[in-house]
């Protein structure tokens, strides 16, 4: 288990990427080109969020994102979703390497809450059991609540993703240490159960080292709203420079 004095890993979400792309017809800027820059400039991972209505990440990019990822056999290939929509098409036809389930709604917005248990432990397992099957590791979505957990081992998931929205909100104001202070007991609680841990939403260069650096166990994290804006102004390279440095400290 990742103790951070092993490096995080980054995982790079393309999503917005495609999000600009889909607003012309033109297929500029190109998804696939954007993740093989980040690759290239190292980024351990790639993240994608297909959703049912297609208004980002559409089919046929995670087919052309698998094509490319078999170039970087020892690059991570996260899928992202509700396994109740569209994600598990996806998964039984690539089989990447992580599914990251994630409870939103076909229109949300943006991802905003986590899994709860025992609530959804029955209509959750026969889908882990599955991905499993695959060869697939599973990570669940999950609130920073330490007594979540164990349940979240129980029902079959090999890591969780700690939705840090929360955190990042705080950032700047007197709530953030009691912030930081929940998602460093969630974490312990993760590793406790035997989860690997993972963590996601709104982290940016900012906020990044202090978590790193109060989340003990941490082995990768998802990056893209963030990550977008500033290799907009950076380029993807230097923006993978830049969090990967966050990350080392």
């Amino acid at each position: 288990m990742n103790t951070n004095s092993e490096r995080v890993a980054l995982s790079v979400n393309v999503n917005k990427v495609a999000l600009l792309r889909n607003s012309r017809h033109l297929g500029i800027p190109s998804v696939v080109r954007a993740a093989e820059m980040c690759l290239k400039a190292g980024a351990q991972g790639i993240t994608i969020h297909p959703r049912p209505d297609e208004r980002h990440i559409r089919a046929s990019d995670v087919a052309e994102l698998h094509a490319l990822m078999q170039a970087w056999p020892e690059r991570e290939f996260n899928i992202e979703g509700n396994p109740f929509h569209n994600l598990m098409d996806h998964v039984r036809v690539v089989r990447p390497h992580q599914v990251t389930f994630v409870p939103d709604s076909e229109g949300q917005f943006t991802s905003d809450h986590g899994w709860t248990f025992p609530q959804d432990a029955e209509s959750l397992k026969p889908l882990i059991d599955e991905c499993k099957a695959l060869g697939v590791r599973v990570s669940l979505f999950m609130d920073p609540l330490p007594e979540q957990m164990a349940a979240a081992r129980a029902v079959g998931a090999d890591r969780v993703e700690l939705y840090t929205e929360p955190y990042a909100a705080s950032w700047g104001t007197p709530d953030n240490a009691v912030q930081l202070h929940r998602y460093a007991d969630a974490a312990a609680a993760a590793t406790q159960a035997g989860l690997g841990l993972n963590a996601g939403h709104d982290l940016n260069l900012d906020n990044l080292p202090a978590f790193v650096t109060a989340v003990k166990g941490l082995q990768e994290v998802s990056i893209g709203h963030a990550f977008m804006a500033d290799a907009l102004e950076l380029g993807y390279s230097a923006t993978v420079q830049a969090y990967l440095a966050c990350l080392a400290k």
